[in-house]
Formats: structure tokens, C-alpha cells, sequence
């Protein structure tokens, strides 16, 4: 009987042991556009906090330090190669990634998308996206510039990489409020007089998601259209280099305080609200980047898991998480992200 016991007792420990290796067995990736852009700390540390939460769930964050199209194509392309657990992954180049999924994924790794989705036709590809919709913040973005110039004037939108998919339908949803009505595919037509707004020469930039290069191209922008009405960037990035935005927008700050040139900026970091409060911005249009690295841990366990909460909008399967909008009068309380 003790044989037997000890036997029973060994074999229970090893199934408990094997077990919990299979419980430590997942590790998700999240791959953002870039590493060093302030925007995805928090989704990192989301992403840490899920994975802390989750027993037997690891979650690396991981990405090209700069910009780099080619080297997050690589760095997923190897995550497919490794046969990983599950990626959420922020595509810079929508139409690349698309190419790239369809071809390599052919082990069905399950696949999410958050902050930046694929495009339309790709959607297939991957079982959800989670972050903002996109389109709401160009929605609100131009609804506020509006609001604040009734009678028009012209304009500079400022986005990051031309094939990002998230930026194209934020330009997108700017140009369709401005005219009125909705265009077919994002980023949509040129603003050339509609409702008195019309898109200056040059515009929009693109600054490829590079902090120090959206500055210089904010402030030469402002230094060649005098009577520019707003400047709108659909991303946070000039206001990520402070002291250099502080910079470009003091040199203009009888125009922008009043209201001559309007600054509506996407994002409410910490330090774009203390922008806001100090005059250096009209309004900002945040979004909730720490929510968006949490919930892709937590979705791509729902999905391995076959519980994938309800979506929001189930033509294509996303979820959202929400906007906050942040104004001079409510700054000291918009919790922003």
C-alpha cells in the first residue's frame, strides 16, 4: 500500500507539475509602430500589468526603437517564424502587413491589432482589433476646429506614416466632418474650399512618426502661412518634444492666443495637457494607449480561449476604447492617457 501510495502520489505531482508548465506556457507579443515614442509607454505598461494579472500569462513588448517599416515587418515576420502564442500588433504599413500575414502565418497564430488596424480588405487576417476609432478622433478634431473658426480658413493636417491605416482614418473622418459627408477610403479627398476650409499647399506633412522632424515641420509650416487658420496634427507627436514645441509655438504666440491660428492636437498625455493648460494648444483629442497594451493581453486569451467578449462594432470586430476630449475649461479634470 505505501508503494502505491507513493507511486499515486508521484504521479499526481508530475501531472501537477505538467500542469503548470502548460499554465506558464503562453507568452503574448506586443508590437507597437516604434519603442521610443511616449505615446506606447503606457501600452507597455498595460501590457506589463494583464500579464502580472493573468496566472501563467507573459506578455513582451517589443518593436523597432524609430520608425522603421521594414524592421516591424521583420520582427513579425520572426514572431510567425517562432510560432509564438498570439501577437497584438499596431501595423505601420497596413497594406505590407496584410501581404505579410497572408503569406507567413500559416500556422494560424492568433492575430490582434490595436492602436492601428489593417486595412478593410486584410480584416480577415486578424480575430479583433482593440484601441481608439480612429475615425472619431478626425470627428472631433474637426468638430472642435469648427467650433472655434465657424467661418473657415485654411489648414494643415500633420500625420505620421503615410500607409498607417489609423492615421489615414483620422485625416479620413477631419476632411468628411469638414465636407459634410462621407468619403469612400481613407484618408480621403484634399479639402479645397468646402464650407470655407481649404488645405494649404504642401499639407499634409508626414512626419513618419519621427518626434524632432514634426516640430521642424510644424514650425515651418507656421513660419510660411502667416494667416494659416489651424494646424492640426492627427497624432501627439510635436508635442512630445516639449521644449522644442514650447519653442515653435512661442514664436507665434500673438496669432495662436488669438485664436488666429488654431493648435488641435490628437493625444492628452500628461505632458500635452500641461501644454493645454499653458495656452500652447486650443484643445486635444486623447486617446487610452495604457488600455489598449492591457486589453490585448486579456483578448488574446479570450480568443485562444474561444470567450472573446462582445465587440463593439461587428462589422469589423473591434473594440474600443474610448476618447477623451480636453479643453481649457475642463483640463484640470480630463483624466487624459
Amino acid at each position: 500500500m505505501k508503494i502505491k501510495s507513493l507511486i499515486a502520489l508521484v504521479f499526481s505531482f508530475l501531472l501537477l507539475s505538467y500542469t503548470n508548465v502548460n499554465a506558464q506556457s503562453l507568452i503574448f507579443y506586443v508590437v507597437p509602430k516604434m519603442m521610443q515614442n511616449p505615446f506606447y509607454e503606457p501600452a507597455a505598461a498595460g501590457c506589463a500589468k494583464a500579464a502580472e494579472e493573468l496566472e501563467g500569462i507573459s506578455c513582451v513588448f517589443i518593436g523597432p526603437a524609430q520608425h522603421n517599416e521594414e524592421e516591424q515587418l521583420q520582427i513579425v515576420a520572426d514572431l510567425l517564424a517562432k510560432g509564438v502564442d498570439g501577437i497584438s500588433m499596431a501595423p505601420s504599413n497596413a497594406p505590407a502587413m496584410g501581404k505579410l500575414l497572408r503569406k507567413q502565418n500559416t500556422n494560424n497564430i492568433p492575430i490582434i491589432t490595436f492602436d492601428s488596424d489593417l486595412q478593410a480588405e486584410d480584416r480577415d487576417l486578424r480575430l479583433a482589433y482593440v484601441g481608439t476609432h480612429n475615425y472619431a478622433i478626425g470627428v472631433n478634431l474637426a468638430k472642435i476646429t469648427m467650433e472655434l473658426k465657424p467661418d473657415g480658413g485654411t489648414v494643415c493636417l500633420l500625420s505620421g506614416g503615410a500607409a498607417a491605416n489609423n492615421l489615414n482614418e483620422r485625416m479620413q473622418g477631419f476632411r468628411d466632418t469638414v465636407v459634410g459627408s462621407a468619403s469612400s477610403d481613407p484618408p480621403g479627398p484634399r479639402l479645397t474650399g468646402q464650407n470655407g476650409w481649404s488645405e494649404v499647399d504642401g499639407c499634409p506633412v508626414y512626419s513618419n512618426d519621427d518626434v524632432a522632424l514634426s516640430v521642424q515641420q510644424m514650425a515651418d509650416v507656421m513660419n510660411k502661412y502667416e494667416d494659416l487658420g489651424a494646424f492640426v496634427p492627427v497624432g501627439g507627436w510635436p508635442q512630445f518634444a516639449e521644449a522644442a514645441y514650447k519653442d515653435a509655438v512661442e514664436a507665434h504666440m500673438d496669432r495662436v492666443s488669438s485664436k488666429k491660428t488654431l493648435l488641435v492636437v490628437a493625444d492628452t498625455l500628461p505632458q500635452q495637457l500641461e501644454a493645454l493648460k499653458a495656452g500652447l494648444s486650443h484643445a486635444q483629442v486623447g486617446q487610452k494607449p495604457y488600455q489598449m497594451g492591457y486589453d490585448s493581453v486579456y483578448i488574446l486569451k479570450e480568443v485562444i480561449e474561444g470567450n472573446l467578449r462582445a465587440v463593439d462594432d461587428a462589422s469589423n470586430n473591434a473594440i474600443y476604447t474610448g476618447l477623451d476630449i480636453c479643453l481649457p475649461e475642463n483640463v484640470d479634470t480630463c483624466t487624459g492617457g
